[in-house]
Protein backbone atom coordinates (compact mmCIF):
# COMPACT_ATOMS: atom_id res chain seq x y z
CA UNK A 1 0.00 0.00 0.00
CA UNK A 2 1.45 3.37 -1.12
CA UNK A 3 1.38 6.50 1.54
CA UNK A 4 0.30 9.63 0.11
CA UNK A 5 3.51 10.83 0.06
CA UNK A 6 4.17 7.92 -2.12
CA UNK A 7 1.80 9.29 -4.23
CA UNK A 8 2.71 12.45 -4.59
CA UNK A 9 5.82 11.27 -5.35
CA UNK A 10 6.13 8.08 -6.67
CA UNK A 11 10.22 8.22 -7.51
CA UNK A 12 10.70 8.71 -4.58
CA UNK A 13 10.35 5.70 -1.99
CA UNK A 14 11.13 7.83 1.28
CA UNK A 15 9.41 4.80 3.57
CA UNK A 16 11.92 2.30 2.87
CA UNK A 17 14.79 4.45 4.10
CA UNK A 18 16.23 3.87 7.32
CA UNK A 19 18.35 5.60 9.91
CA UNK A 20 22.28 4.72 9.88
CA UNK A 21 25.23 6.39 10.27
CA UNK A 22 25.17 9.04 7.34
CA UNK A 23 21.26 9.41 7.47
CA UNK A 24 19.82 12.02 10.12
CA UNK A 25 17.64 10.64 12.36
CA UNK A 26 17.04 11.33 16.28
CA UNK A 27 19.99 13.71 17.97
CA UNK A 28 21.57 13.19 14.63
CA UNK A 29 18.94 15.46 12.76
CA UNK A 30 19.62 18.76 14.65
CA UNK A 31 23.02 18.74 14.44
CA UNK A 32 22.90 18.41 10.76
CA UNK A 33 20.58 21.32 10.67
CA UNK A 34 22.94 22.95 12.84
CA UNK A 35 25.46 22.50 10.38
CA UNK A 36 23.30 23.75 7.21
CA UNK A 37 22.15 26.67 9.48
CA UNK A 38 25.35 28.08 10.02
CA UNK A 39 26.78 27.20 6.41
CA UNK A 40 23.49 28.91 5.30
CA UNK A 41 24.00 31.77 7.60
CA UNK A 42 27.72 32.27 5.88
CA UNK A 43 26.20 31.79 2.77
CA UNK A 44 23.49 34.53 3.14
CA UNK A 45 25.87 37.04 5.29
CA UNK A 46 29.27 36.90 3.70
CA UNK A 47 28.04 35.73 -0.13
CA UNK A 48 25.21 37.75 -0.49
CA UNK A 49 26.17 40.54 2.51
CA UNK A 50 22.43 40.49 3.94
CA UNK A 51 21.92 42.23 7.17
CA UNK A 52 22.09 39.99 9.95
CA UNK A 53 18.82 40.03 11.48
CA UNK A 54 17.00 39.27 8.10
CA UNK A 55 19.87 36.65 7.02
CA UNK A 56 19.19 35.19 10.58
CA UNK A 57 15.43 35.60 10.13
CA UNK A 58 15.53 33.48 6.56
CA UNK A 59 18.31 30.79 7.47
CA UNK A 60 15.45 30.04 10.10
CA UNK A 61 12.87 29.29 7.99
CA UNK A 62 14.18 27.14 5.50
CA UNK A 63 15.86 25.26 7.94
CA UNK A 64 11.96 25.12 9.64
CA UNK A 65 10.66 23.15 6.77
CA UNK A 66 13.17 20.80 6.06
CA UNK A 67 13.40 19.81 9.92
CA UNK A 68 9.42 19.15 9.87
CA UNK A 69 10.49 16.67 6.84
CA UNK A 70 12.93 14.96 8.73
CA UNK A 71 10.98 14.23 11.68
CA UNK A 72 7.79 13.89 10.43
CA UNK A 73 8.88 11.32 7.86
CA UNK A 74 11.81 9.49 9.09
CA UNK A 75 11.97 10.21 13.26
CA UNK A 76 8.56 9.70 13.98
CA UNK A 77 7.44 7.34 10.83
CA UNK A 78 4.26 9.21 9.96
CA UNK A 79 2.59 7.58 7.17
CA UNK A 80 1.80 11.21 5.47
CA UNK A 81 2.92 14.91 6.07
CA UNK A 82 0.39 16.76 7.74
CA UNK A 83 -0.66 20.12 7.92
CA UNK A 84 -1.47 20.63 11.52
CA UNK A 85 1.65 18.63 12.52
CA UNK A 86 3.30 21.37 10.44
CA UNK A 87 1.63 24.04 11.96
CA UNK A 88 2.36 23.06 15.54
CA UNK A 89 5.94 22.36 14.44
CA UNK A 90 6.18 26.11 13.34
CA UNK A 91 4.13 27.48 15.97
CA UNK A 92 7.00 25.00 18.42
CA UNK A 93 10.02 26.01 15.98
CA UNK A 94 8.75 30.00 16.24
CA UNK A 95 8.84 29.89 19.80
CA UNK A 96 12.88 28.14 19.90
CA UNK A 97 13.08 30.50 17.07
CA UNK A 98 12.87 33.52 19.05
CA UNK A 99 15.05 31.92 21.98
CA UNK A 100 18.19 31.71 19.26
CA UNK A 101 17.39 34.36 17.21
CA UNK A 102 17.33 36.94 20.37
CA UNK A 103 20.65 35.06 21.83
CA UNK A 104 22.23 35.18 18.49
CA UNK A 105 21.43 38.59 17.57
CA UNK A 106 22.24 40.25 21.55
CA UNK A 107 25.21 38.11 21.90
CA UNK A 108 26.18 39.57 18.71
CA UNK A 109 25.34 42.77 19.60
CA UNK A 110 27.36 41.95 22.64
CA UNK A 111 30.85 41.34 20.36
CA UNK A 112 30.49 37.55 20.18
CA UNK A 113 31.13 36.42 16.26
CA UNK A 114 28.31 36.02 15.08
CA UNK A 115 28.35 32.26 14.29
CA UNK A 116 29.64 31.79 18.06
CA UNK A 117 26.67 33.33 19.11
CA UNK A 118 24.17 31.25 17.03
CA UNK A 119 25.59 28.31 18.62
CA UNK A 120 24.53 29.61 21.92
CA UNK A 121 21.19 30.73 20.62
CA UNK A 122 20.84 27.00 19.39
CA UNK A 123 21.57 25.49 22.59
CA UNK A 124 19.14 28.09 24.68
CA UNK A 125 16.50 26.47 22.23
CA UNK A 126 17.10 23.10 22.03
CA UNK A 127 15.17 21.60 25.05
CA UNK A 128 12.26 24.14 24.44
CA UNK A 129 12.16 22.29 20.56
CA UNK A 130 12.88 18.77 22.23
CA UNK A 131 9.64 19.14 24.96
CA UNK A 132 7.41 20.36 21.73
CA UNK A 133 8.41 17.60 19.74
CA UNK A 134 7.47 14.94 22.07
CA UNK A 135 5.18 16.23 24.16
CA UNK A 136 2.61 18.12 21.73
CA UNK A 137 3.09 17.11 17.89
CA UNK A 138 4.37 13.32 17.59
CA UNK A 139 2.81 12.62 21.09
CA UNK A 140 0.90 9.47 20.96
CA UNK A 141 -2.28 10.00 22.79
CA UNK A 142 -3.83 6.49 23.88
CA UNK A 143 -7.29 6.89 24.11
CA UNK A 144 -8.69 6.30 27.25
CA UNK A 145 -10.92 2.64 27.46
CA UNK A 146 -14.64 3.17 27.75
CA UNK A 147 -15.78 1.74 31.56
CA UNK A 148 -17.24 -1.12 31.66
CA UNK A 149 -20.69 -1.15 31.26
CA UNK A 150 -22.89 -1.27 35.28
CA UNK A 151 -24.67 -4.42 36.00
CA UNK A 152 -27.47 -4.99 33.93
CA UNK A 153 -30.80 -4.90 35.55
CA UNK A 154 -34.01 -6.36 34.21
CA UNK A 155 -36.82 -5.52 35.81
CA UNK A 156 -39.54 -8.74 35.97
CA UNK A 157 -43.04 -8.06 35.57
CA UNK A 158 -44.99 -9.49 38.43
CA UNK A 159 -48.77 -10.81 37.38
CA UNK A 160 -51.38 -10.48 40.18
Amino acid sequence: MKTCFQEVAPSLNLRNVRPGPLWPAGGRQGFCSFIVGLALLYLLMDAVHMPLMLGTLLAAEVITVVLYAVNDLWVFREQCPEWIRLWQFHVANATGFAIWWALTNILALAGVHYLIASGLGTAGSVLFSMATNFLWIWCKHTPKAPAPPGPRTTEVAHGD
